[in-house]
């Protein structure tokens, strides 16, 4: 049993949430979000509150139950607070800036790097050295941060590239002579 998937997900006010077919929508203060239903996973909406029960016993809808259930709580958590990601640089002339719906980034190439923002997510550069990523949806978000912190990610021998805030990287020891 899903200890997870046994909880509803509280639908608060000024949120809407409908099942119409085979998609499930959320719309919210910062907007609308989708997704598909899973066919082995049966959804309920009654008094504020959406649960989801696996369909049959088989090993996919047990596996599915909690899972789906995340999915339609990130829908709600979306539409009414967002998300938000922060990365740090750290490295010698390693810079960032925010221009509109592009980020561009100096991170040591012999070029800058310009990253076009997509559709319904906000970036900020509150100081040179740090990128706020904010959105409604939660898979957005981490892959906007993913793909910007794949341009350097961070070395264990000192430290440098791009980590999110409160990642800890394991430092090694240098060469010994």
């Amino acid at each position: 049993m899903s200890r997870t998937g046994k909880k509803p997900v509280a639908i608060p006010a000024g949120v809407t949430a409908s099942i119409d077919g085979g998609i499930i929508e959320v719309k919210g203060p910062k907007g609308t979000l989708s997704m598909p239903k899973a066919d082995d996973v049966t959804y309920t909406l009654e008094d504020g509150l959406l649960t989801v029960r696996p369909a049959n016993e088989t090993k996919r809808a047990r596996a599915f139950w909690g899972m789906q259930r995340t999915l339609i709580q990130n829908l709600v958590t979306g539409v009414t607070d967002g998300f938000t990601k922060t990365l740090e640089m750290t490295g010698v002339g390693y810079r960032a800036n925010a221009q509109g719906k592009k980020l561009k980034l100096q991170l040591g190439y012999s070029h800058d790097i310009d990253i076009d923002v997509p559709e319904g997510i906000d970036i900020k550069t509150p100081d040179q050295t740090t990128i706020e990523i904010s959105g409604s949806d939660r898979q957005k978000v981490g892959q906007i941060a993913a793909e910007i912190r794949r341009w350097r990610k961070p070395e264990p021998y000192k430290g440098k590239g791009i980590r999110y805030r409160g990642e800890f990287i394991f430092r090694k020891e240098g060469k010994k002579k």
